[in-house]
């Protein structure tokens, strides 16, 4: 006969200690059921105590699907319930697990001896094992996470961190030295940056575009933002954004699509840093928009249109030294502020 065990909790956020424990408990019973309970009500007020960003439920739900792909013998369920903190019936909960479980339970794994006496009420045919009571195996806690996320960074699974990963835009005219402040600010805070698509594109057809490559441009460039978010320590560089792709569709083509205007209301940036183009223009084969006046112009028009959106940028200015002293000041202020979403 197979048995049968779970583990529970709210998993806010998943954190190493969770996967040695999940791990741990897989190698001990035939099947484990990995429960996620879960309540907004709940949720939403440990985020405002903790000052932490909430994060819904099917969120989680992906975090513990991920961490048992490979575990055949490990099964992810939810139970909901509204819930708050103070309030919360283990008896209820107990009798929701149950029915979810579906099985006679043999086996209930936790990190805590102090759920013994509760569990031992609750699951009288059921014995609690507890998996690292003392943290000598994991030193970490949910509660340490959400009250310092940044602090506790090499805590949480990559597919964890990815969701916590403060995307910053750099956004600006032709020869306003994007690519470059990418780059740097990505070297000095150790991770990655997503480079200007639509420059690849102008390399390999050298600088020949047509009205439809400008959607490869906007896609390629969000699945790049995408894949790179994945692997990032904290905070994510992308060079230039679907408005600055529907600025180069106008300028070169006349031509306004409804499309980028909707991929922009949508996008999740924390912060754009919009470059000022009173650094010196650099002829390099591609760009054709030096005279002084036409670049006022651009800068004009350009700022307009994220004005008109109700997006909110960062002016940067000044040589290249003054440029990457205010955005790096800038991004570490908003790796140090974790305001609640």
């Amino acid at each position: 006969m197979k048995t049968v065990g779970f583990i529970g909790g709210k998993f806010y956020p998943l954190h190493s200690g969770h996967v040695f424990a999940i791990t741990y408990a897989s190698n001990l019973v035939d099947e484990l059921y990995v429960v996620l309970t879960h309540s907004e009500k709940r949720e939403r007020k440990l985020s405002v105590k903790d000052n932490f960003p909430y994060v819904d439920s099917s969120t989680r739900l992906s975090w513990l699907g991920k961490l048992a792909s490979e575990m055949d013998n490990v099964f992810i369920i939810e139970i909901e319930d509204d819930y708050g903190i103070e309030d919360y019936s283990w008896e209820d909960g107990a009798e929701k697990i149950k029915k979810g479980i579906g099985k006679e339970i043999d086996f209930i794994f936790s990190s805590e001896i102090g759920y013994s006496e509760t569990f031992d009420r609750l699951y009288p045919s059921a014995k609690h094992i507890v998996i690292d009571n003392e943290r000598n195996a994991v030193n970490v806690s949910a509660t340490e996470i959400r009250q310092d996320i940044y602090g506790n960074w090499d805590k949480m699974p990559n597919y964890v961190r990815a969701e916590f990963v403060k995307r910053v835009a750099v956004i600006g005219t032709e020869s306003c030295g994007k690519s470059t402040l990418v780059k740097n600010l990505a070297r000095v805070f150790n991770t990655n940056y997503v480079a200007e698509y639509g420059r690849d594109i102008c390399e390999e057809y050298s600088n020949f575009l047509t009205k439809s490559m400008f959607d490869e441009i906007a896609f390629k460039q969000k699945v790049h933002e995408i894949d790179k978010v994945k692997d990032s320590n904290k905070v994510l560089f992308i060079d230039s954004e679907v408005v600055v792709t529907q600025y180069y569709l106008d300028l070169y083509f006349s031509n306004k699509k409804k499309l980028y205007n909707e991929m922009a209301k949508n996008q999740e940036y924390d912060l754009y840093l919009f470059l000022e183009p009173d650094v010196k223009w650099v002829a390099d084969g591609l760009r054709n928009q030096g005279e002084e006046k036409i670049r006022e112009t651009n800068n004009k028009t350009l700022k307009e249109m994220f004005d008109r959106l109700g997006i909110e940028y960062k002016v940067i200015n000044g040589d290249y030294l003054n440029r990457f002293n205010k955005s790096f000041k800038l991004v570490n202020d908003l790796i140090k502020s974790e305001g609640v979403v």
